[in-house]
């Protein structure tokens, strides 16, 4: 078997070195999943650092929502500069004519530069969106709703609105592997860019 991409620093058989840009546990399995997927045979080492988005608790934008996932990735590498790898996730919700939709935004960086990626959206239902229109934070308006506790830090709203088949770690490993593309370099095969 040939080697496998990596990220940052040439390939090496010492472990990726990722720092996650949050302490929620859902976005760290995410990010460090998304990058095992990104980047298969690597050892990839995962750590969390609790950093401010800079946007407000619950982003209201597709702007504001990349603009938090950005500035985690910079407060995280500015914390932790020996990484080689830095992933924020940040999600959001914004207006459509449709009703109000929920997303998230991830941010990836490294030294080969920064990729982003953009997560599946879904509408919210009318009683939960009342919720957050009202200045509710979402995971707060599913806690409320469904009678749970912290749920943004296990299935998330569209777990509970999903009924579990897609949880919030689903929601936002596909977008981790797609944040990931620009830096990865070339596999044995696979044309450089």
């Amino acid at each position: 078997m040939g080697g496998s991409p990596a990220a940052g620093p040439p390939r090496s058989d010492r472990p990726l070195f990722l720092i996650v840009a949050s302490s929620n546990p859902v976005k760290g399995r995410a990010a460090a999943a998304g990058c095992r997927l990104a980047f298969p045979g690597r050892e990839v080492r995962a750590e969390a650092v609790a950093v401010p988005s800079g946007v407000a608790e619950q982003p209201f934008s597709e702007a504001e929502t990349l603009q938090g996932a950005r500035a985690r990735v910079l407060a995280a590498r500015a914390a932790r500069p020996e990484a080689d790898l830095w992933i924020g996730i940040e999600g959001g919700v914004e207006e459509r004519a449709e009703g109000l939709a929920a997303f998230a935004w991830v941010v990836a960086a490294s030294a080969r530069g920064e990729g982003l990626a953009r997560s599946a959206t879904f509408l919210l239902p009318p009683a939960l969106a009342a919720l957050v229109r009202a200045g509710v934070e979402l995971g707060e308006a599913c806690d409320r709703l469904f009678g749970r506790e912290n749920s943004k830090q296990a299935d998330g709203a569209v777990g509970l609105l999903t009924g579990g088949a897609i949880d919030r770690r689903a929601l936002y490993e596909q977008p981790v592997v797609l944040a990931l593309i620009p830096l990865r370099e070339p596999g044995p095969g696979e044309a450089a860019g």
